[in-house]
């Protein structure tokens, strides 16, 4: 069976027209791409994509049903480009909370605008949008080749990182001030919000500068892109600490494992690790609401399990169990997510107070790695993720593609428009063979 964490509701293509999938360019491309490749088949050289190239947004159809006939634009290296590189100047800007790959993909970014298409200068801009501005606490940096060289191997971001500090029409008169003419934002959905206003005002005041969103969230749950980077080296991360967990529990007696992760909104994370780790009883996540109490709750079912095996290891995703908070708050962060509660604290403190009660005597351990996960360096499959949406954000750039966001459909890489992806997010379909499995190995419905 195959994994497929972008197996969810659906991409809801049919919902989806023409027009909204039409992506902005900046005008006529009128130079010729320096990159050597061509548009011969079959020539042994890298092949060009063609502007009329789609990608189906939905595969799946009924036999006896006409298939989707909604496509995005397909990404990649065009044969015209819109900017001439002597003459460009591009920036980079990385937000929000870190993420494995950060740096892979700025350093990228650099080599393919420098080394591929000739571009004199790229800027990286400090600590997240509030370096868009002149007086900005830390200036843009030039970025070099001696700079970047090793910063793959590293976790964080070169550039720093900040939540919100955006303000479109200060960040517009810095870029046109600066001689900036492509800025490659590099976040989660507030970012790209972020990015989307910032192309907005772009647009209004008819500027040739090109806005392209490079989806950056460890929980996998950008809209129209299957697979985000540093989600797979999360996964590992976590199956770890998983198998920490497990030895506490089975090393005390009624002993319990309790690993919280990420997970905001979506329990992709959650369900990937239980399945990697196969000693997972019990795994919480946002889309499947869950009870405390009661036969069917988690905390009999978790007594259950305790006399029958005397342990058992339950990972919660940190957006799970809000509505069981007792301080339930709806104020928003800076980037505009919504504020959570300690789900692993109240888990812990519920589970010993019922086992109290009970006068059954645990030993609850509890993990929280999330700062351990997001600081660390990507992983192979991450950094091979890393390298194709920065290589296609470049081709964007270069090609006048703006308000713009790299996404991965069916394994290939497509321009959605920003304003189609932000403020949408993808969830784990609790009826996919991603959920089935984690449902199968932990067998948690059974107890």
């Amino acid at each position: 069976m195959e994994l497929d964490p972008s197996d969810t509701t659906c991409y809801s293509a049919c919902m989806v027209s023409d027009d909204d999938l039409t992506v902005a360019t900046l005008g006529p491309c009128r130079y010729r791409s320096p990159l050597p490749m061509s548009t011969v088949p079959g020539d042994g050289v890298g092949d060009f994509v063609l502007d009329d190239e789609r990608v189906l947004g939905e595969i799946r159809f009924r036999a006896g049903h006409a298939p989707p006939d909604v496509a995005f634009e397909r990404a990649g290296a065009r044969e015209q480009i819109f900017f001439n590189p002597p003459e460009t100047r591009a920036a980079i800007v990385t937000c929000g909370g870190l993420c494995p790959g950060l740096n892979n993909v700025i350093r990228t970014l650099f080599f393919e605008l420098t080394a591929n298409y000739g571009i004199q200068q790229v800027l990286g801009i400090r600590y997240g949008y509030q370096g868009l501005a002149p007086d900005a606490a830390e200036p843009p940096i030039t970025l070099s080749s001696k700079l970047v060289d090793d910063i793959h191997h590293k976790g964080g971001t070169l550039l720093g990182t900040s939540r919100g500090g955006h303000d479109p029409a200060t960040a517009a008169d810095f870029l046109a001030a600066s001689g900036i003419s492509m800025l490659f934002c590099v976040g989660g959905d507030g970012t790209q919000r972020g990015a989307h206003q910032l192309a907005e005002e772009i647009a209004r005041r008819r500027l040739p500068i090109s806005i392209v969103g490079i989806p950056k969230t460890i929980d996998n749950d950008i809209k129209y892109c299957e697979r985000t980077f540093g989600f797979f080296t999360a996964v590992a991360e976590a199956e770890t600490v998983i198998g920490r967990a497990h030895n506490e529990a089975i090393s005390a007696p009624n002993g319990v494992g309790l690993v919280k992760l990420m997970g905001r909104e979506a329990g992709f994370i959650a369900a990937g690790a239980t399945i990697a780790s196969g000693e997972v009883n019990f795994t919480l996540i946002p889309e499947v609401p869950f009870a405390l109490a009661g036969e069917h709750g988690l905390l009999a079912k978790l007594e259950r399990r305790l006399a029958a095996r005397h342990h058992a290891v339950i990972v919660v995703a940190e957006g799970a169990g809000q509505d069981l908070l007792p301080y339930h708050e709806e104020a928003c962060d800076a980037s505009g997510n919504r504020q959570l509660g300690d789900v692993g604290t109240f888990l812990k403190d519920e589970i010993d107070k019922y086992f109290q009660r009970r006068k059954v005597p645990v030993s609850v351990k509890y993990f929280d790695p999330s700062y351990h996960i997001r600081s660390c360096p990507a992983d192979t499959v991450d950094r091979l993720l890393c390298e194709q949406l920065a290589r296609n954000a470049a081709h964007a750039a270069m090609a006048g593609r703006t308000d713009v966001l790299i996404g991965l459909t069916h394994m290939e890489f497509v321009h959605v428009p920003l304003a189609l992806s932000v403020g949408q997010k993808k969830r784990l379909n609790p009826e996919s063979d991603w959920w089935t499995a984690a449902m199968a190995i932990t067998g948690q419905d059974k107890w």
